[in-house]
């Protein structure tokens, strides 16, 4: 898949600085696809054929090559670019490190960009390129599984990364066994997480997020690791101690021990349940950003696609799938929820991924997942009292070296604005975040 590298103008504000300096603009680029003709492009980046011919020396009149890299002349000059511009510098100071990028999805053309190149920490807004490349490489339907197998008198509960699995899936597992013929097992309940590695957290975590921000990490988590009222540190060892009061409730009597292991290959499937639907992850996930959905979603990447069911995994199909799709994350994906600060983004590829889902179909699922502001998730409380502020939806980020906001306004701006400090005024960067939609949404 191919995109255009789209015209940027720039306006430079230091962060706490009193003035701005100049607005600057850059020639802006586009990689020719096929299809492609020099009157269409005039048209869509509002410039002539001749104009166009003569940037590039080529024949008004002759075919474009796939490939070709074409220079847009006079792009920055398109008609109520600069007072937009204008308003979108005043919302965006905060006295905090700034990127932002705006994109009109009506045209393609980048309005406006502020160090939109700038990697930064992204927070939250991290779990856009996770969500991205899942929906690609998973499709919308996929559901993942939990098992039930047995071998030489052991039932094993096996996890394949169900981040929404709950006591009420293993109370259907055990009905399975009993309906089986199952009555009594005299060998161990043993709770199987080997889809994924043994890592409980995030590369570049604070201590502090361990349980604060994500229960433990494994393929094989009930109740997001909660056993009896607190959160345990062996999450597969606490399925397993659950899933026997659900045999022994469903009438299954257990006389062996419970432990956490590993199923033979030759085990035989006695019971099985799918996770909810990849749609309903990517809410979870999106709309109340939840970072231990978003961990084990990059682990179950790795494990699909590679074989392996880790972070670094994960990360690695994330970066391959969008390099794919020539969408270039300059910077660096480290875990899938942002919690890590090893993390960097940039807003003009934030925006540019947003740009990229919204004229991709089989991706418009994802937009459906972000948070809407002044109705769902994240956003629930945010801009309550502007007119049309449910046109606004979007994926916050907040720890507490940044806070982010990314997303949509009418389907007429993909937007990203991130914004870092040491640490972060959530205050400042909030109203910021709140005064550039609202400039968007009078611009519409």
């Amino acid at each position: 898949m191919r995109f255009a590298a789209l015209c940027v103008c720039l306006v430079l504000l230091a962060p706490g600085a009193a003035t701005a300096r100049q607005a600057t603009c850059r020639t802006a680029t586009h990689r020719v696809v096929a299809g492609d003709t020099l009157s269409a492009l005039a048209r869509r980046y509002r410039v002539t054929v001749p104009a166009l011919a003569r940037a590039n020396g080529l024949d008004p009149n002759g075919l474009l090559p796939a490939g070709l890299v074409l220079r847009i002349p006079s792009a920055c000059s398109a008609s109520g670019a600069a007072p937009l511009a204008k308003a979108l510098s005043r919302a965006a100071a905060s006295g905090l490190e700034t990127g932002a990028a705006v994109i009109d999805l009506a045209t393609g053309e980048t309005v406006y960009a502020l160090d939109a190149d700038t990697p930064l920490a992204p927070a939250s807004t991290e779990k856009l390129p996770l969500a991205t490349a899942a929906l690609q490489l998973l499709g919308s339907r996929y559901r993942t599984e939990t098992t039930v197998l047995a071998a030489g008198g052991n039932l094993y509960l096996k996890g394949f990364g169900d981040p929404l699995l709950r006591r009420a899936g293993l109370v259907r597992l055990a009905r399975q066994v009993r309906a089986g013929g199952i009555r009594v097992v005299r060998g161990a309940i043993v709770g199987d997480e080997s889809f994924f590695d043994s890592r409980r957290t995030g590369p570049g975590w604070k201590a502090g997020f361990y349980e604060e921000e994500s229960p433990p990490l494994s393929a094989l988590v009930v109740d997001e690791g909660v056993l009896d009222g607190r959160v345990v540190g062996r999450p597969a060892l606490a399925a397993a101690i659950l899933f026997r009061r659900a045999l022994a409730a469903s009438g299954v009597r257990v006389t062996g021990p419970v432990r956490e292991g590993v199923a033979p290959s030759a085990a035989l499937q006695v019971a099985r349940i799918a996770s909810p639907p990849l749609t309903r992850i990517l809410q979870r996930m999106d709309t109340w950003s939840d970072n231990f959905v978003a961990e084990t979603l990059l682990k179950l990447l790795g494990a699909h696609e590679l074989g392996k069911g880790s972070t670094a995994a994960g990360a690695q199909v994330v970066r391959a799938t969008l390099a794919e799709d020539r969408l270039d994350l300059n910077g660096r994906v480290a875990d899938g929820s942002g919690l890590s600060r090893l993390d960097r983004l940039s807003a003009a590829s934030l925006a540019s991924l947003v740009a990229f889902v919204q004229r991709t179909p089989s991706l418009r699922p994802l937009l459906d997942t972000l948070a809407v502001a002044g109705v769902s998730g994240t956003l629930r409380h945010r801009l309550r009292d502007v007119p049309g502020h449910a046109l606004v939806r979007g994926k916050t980020g907040s720890t507490d070296a940044s806070s982010a906001l990314v997303g949509l306004v009418a389907d007429r701006y993909a937007f990203a604005l991130l914004e870092n400090g040491a640490p972060v005024d959530f205050a400042a960067a909030h109203a910021a975040q709140d005064r550039f939609v609202v400039a968007l949404l009078a611009a519409r």
